[in-house]
């Protein structure tokens, strides 16, 4: 790999791990911070089609669809958990989870996984994962127990979606700039349906334009991603773009100064690097 392929593909990684803090910093509702991602996302779809023109079959049209609910749903509740258990906390346990997700699904849908040196490599891979994700959740304290229940539900289902998001392009053997499209109206209209469900969802409010700056990460990681698969290959593009979790959470720690004990910071630390180890061992199974 050259230089500029690894700057290629750690760009998703960035956008990522910026997009957390960024929409954090910037405040407001959750709605607000998942639609100001929707209505860049849609733009930049546009975008795309208009570039690369791709023929939007049914077939399309469905996976994207589908994908797009999942990502949805993962964001939402992701995002949810933020105010319950904080970044530092969440993002760790998100992207483990996800991570152990799509790696089953690749494994037992896709039969990604189909040599004995690639299942003990996988199998290991997802033992350290959720060694890292049991440290992440550690908590000194235990004050905010009800918060961290309805935090780890949240996540759990929103790394449903994500598995969901992810997964559903490999069924539908779907391209990567194919989807950018249809899977950005899917998204803002599937975001402007689940965020009407909350009270006063004020989906169009100040802080919904502030938070486009939140979509703007979103997109450069999302077509950041397109760009590293088509160059390094998956295996590559996927493991780095899993860095983001460093990122991320040693920004919910630093930049947005949330509170904890030296030893949950410690233990946090150790699972995050747990995550990325066993990230990087399911990106050398594919």
């Amino acid at each position: 790999m050259s230089v500029m392929d690894i700057l290629i593909a750690l760009v998703p990684a960035l956008g990522l791990g910026f997009q957390v803090i960024c929409m954090q910093l910037i405040g407001g509702k959750y709605t607000n911070k998942v639609m100001g991602m929707a209505i860049v996302t849609l733009l930049v779809g546009i975008g795309v089609y208009f570039i690369k023109q791709p023929v939007l079959t049914p077939v399309l049209w469905l996976g994207a669809a589908l994908s797009g609910i999942g990502f949805c749903i993962g964001i939402i509740l992701q995002v949810k958990s933020f105010s319950l258990v904080g970044v530092s906390m969440t993002m760790p346990i998100s992207v483990g989870e996800q991570l152990v997700g799509t790696a089953l699904v690749g494994a037992l849908c896709f039969h990604e996984w189909t040599t004995v040196s690639q299942w003990l490599l996988g199998v290991g891979a997802l033992i350290l994962i959720v060694i890292g994700i049991a440290m992440t959740a550690y908590q000194e304290r235990r004050d905010q127990g009800s918060n961290v229940k309805k935090g780890m539900l949240y996540l759990l289902v929103s790394s449903l979606g994500f598995v969901a998001y992810a997964s559903f392009p490999t069924a539908f053997h779907l391209g990567g700039w194919d989807m950018v499209f249809p899977q950005a109206v899917a998204i803002f209209v599937a975001m402007i349906i689940l965020c009407s469900f909350e009270k006063q969802p004020q989906l169009f409010a100040v802080k919904t334009w502030q938070n486009m700056a939140t979509g703007v990460c979103f997109a450069i990681a999302n077509l950041g991603i397109i760009f590293s698969n088509e160059i390094n290959g998956v295996a590559v593009g996927y493991t780095i773009s899993q860095l983001n979790v460093i990122i991320s959470t040693l920004g919910g720690l630093w930049i947005l100064h949330e509170s904890k004990t030296p030893k949950e910071v410690k233990m946090i630390i150790a699972g995050v690097i747990l995550v990325v180890a066993g990230g990087i061992m399911i990106g050398v199974t594919k």
